[in-house]
């Protein structure tokens, strides 16, 4: 299969960046080193290249209707600028994708989706469109994305890019103009548990934006450190903590379902979880010791396997061998001692709450 490349594909190899195959794109997995780059989003500011994320515009008289029938969250009567965090799930209840809702405008919503899932996604969506009058446009080829992340990114966004969004605040987006066929997008929001902004626009509008920041000394970061930002403050990545076989319940995002809602597409199965229980959940776990467990690793409970690792790292913010595990869910109380099976060995820990790191978002 072809490997595509971003808009900013040749700006990442004159930089040097570590390039690998990630979601059928070839990207940056780092440029200096992963624990540089991700103490330069935590204590300053970094520029993520995600534009291989995917982008579908939704208008018509029936958008919010539709986008309601396809989204755990509720958008209904949404303000325009308001951005929502959901899931798509099947019937089941396991998870199509999650996503980002963006309310642009009346009868016009803006939706982001993972990478790894834009095929299946902009399929799984057409089919829901039946008794729908609505247009949906898959405009991922269109648009590039930077991700400006940390606690200098509000005055980088004003003097670097000459972009005012102080008034902005978390989970809004609005948009500049710049004479393009389609909308330039900015947002408030995030992947790395730090204040941050988004920008969605042209390649050309994109490339540009990318070599005044670079100028500027802003760190280049890959995805190396977006992993482990995104792992500390305890967001879900599809495919690792979310899959077709793990719904937002198990996974502990019940509060992005919105079970009082009319309706929408796996309803019932999540209710149901919600009401009668599940059999397994995502919890956080904290090892006594730095050895590092990794995604695939067996959970024990005396002796017994339990569940699996998602993701795991030993985290640099707080210095600590922690991960993210899928476990049966009769062990998943807090304080709950297990073990992890990293190679031959076996250690120690304890379940702990998710979030290994505070988030830092403005409000």
């Amino acid at each position: 299969m072809e490997v595509k490349t971003t808009c900013l594909h040749d700006k990442h190899v004159a930089l040097g960046a570590l390039m690998t195959p990630f979601a059928g794109f070839d990207m940056p997995i780092q440029y200096s080193n992963i624990t540089d780059e991700h103490t330069a989003v935590r204590s300053k500011c970094g520029v993520f290249d995600v534009s291989h994320m995917g982008e579908v515009l939704i208008t018509g008289h029936d958008a919010e209707r539709y986008v309601n029938h396809i989204f755990t969250n509720d958008i209904t009567n949404a303000p325009n600028g308001k951005v929502y965090y959901g899931m798509m799930c099947y019937e089941n209840g396991g998870t199509v994708d999650d996503l980002l809702v963006y309310k642009m405008k009346e009868n016009t919503f803006f939706l982001v989706i993972n990478a790894a899932n834009i095929d299946k996604d902009v399929e799984w969506m057409r089919h829901q469109t039946n008794g729908f009058d609505i247009e949906l446009d898959h405009l991922s080829d269109f648009y590039g994305q930077l991700a400006i992340q940390g606690p200098d990114s509000e005055s980088i966004m004003e003097t670097v890019l000459n972009i005012p969004c102080s008034e902005m605040v978390f989970y809004t987006c609005k948009t500049i103009d710049n004479n393009e066929p389609h909308d330039t997008i900015v947002s408030r929001t995030g992947y790395t548990g730090e204040d941050g902004f988004e920008i969605y626009a042209s390649h050309d509008f994109i490339r540009a934006s990318w070599d005044k920041l670079i100028e500027a000394g802003v760190q280049p970061c890959g995805l190396g450190c977006r992993d482990t930002l995104r792992f500390e403050v305890g967001l879900p990545l599809y495919g690792d903590e979310l899959s077709a076989d793990i719904s937002p319940i198990m996974a502990g995002l019940g509060f992005f379902v919105k079970l009082n809602k009319e309706e929408f597409i796996g309803k019932e199965a999540l209710l149901k979880q919600k009401t009668e229980g599940i059999q397994q959940r995502v919890v956080g776990i904290e090892l006594n010791d730095r050895a590092i467990p990794r995604h695939g690793y067996t959970v024990l409970k005396d002796g017994k396997a339990i569940g699996t690792v998602t993701t795991g790292y030993h985290c640099i913010s707080v210095d600590k061998s922690v991960c993210m595990a899928l476990i049966d869910a009769e062990y998943a109380k807090l304080d709950t001692e297990l073990e992890i099976q990293i190679r031959k060995k076996t250690f120690p820990g304890k379940v702990v709450k998710k979030q290994f790191y505070n988030k830092s978002y403005k409000k």
